[in-house]
């Protein structure tokens, strides 16, 4: 990672390493815990194509993160994807729980995403732009 400047934004580096961390440890297991989730949730699984689809681009945001976090300055502009890759989510949880097709344990689980997408916003505004330093 690159080496640490003291123009560098501390809170920003913290957030997103530490998002990319957490998404690595969460996601890992999943690629091979497919027999117990595929009992808790039988249509995902029952596609590997699309469940291993998304556990890869889901597992290539969380190095995303940690790109970001070596150096928030100059991977700035990422942010706003890292951002929307959160809010999104979100959007299609909270829309799918409205319908009814998801329960609320389901929902309950998505609180780390919510947190880090407001991290994610906090940190892009207070990092600021390349050559403003």
């Amino acid at each position: 990672m690159a080496e640490q400047t003291p123009a560098q934004p501390k809170f920003a580096r913290y957030v997103f390493i530490g998002a990319g961390l957490w998404g690595i440890a969460v996601l890992l297991p999943l690629y091979f815990s497919t027999a117990s989730i595929g009992g808790q949730h039988p249509s995902p699984t029952s596609d590997p194509l699309f469940y291993f689809g998304f556990l890869a681009v889901t597992l290539a945001w969380q190095f995303a993160f940690l790109v970001i976090g070596s150096d928030p300055i100059r991977f700035r502009p990422l942010m706003v994807p890292a951002m929307l890759e959160k809010f999104i989510y979100i959007a299609s949880v909270a829309v799918l729980w409205t319908r009814g097709q998801l329960p609320p344990s389901d929902v309950v689980v998505t609180t780390p995403d919510l947190v880090l997408g407001v991290l994610f916003v906090m940190a892009f505004l207070r990092t600021p732009r390349r050559g403003q330093t």
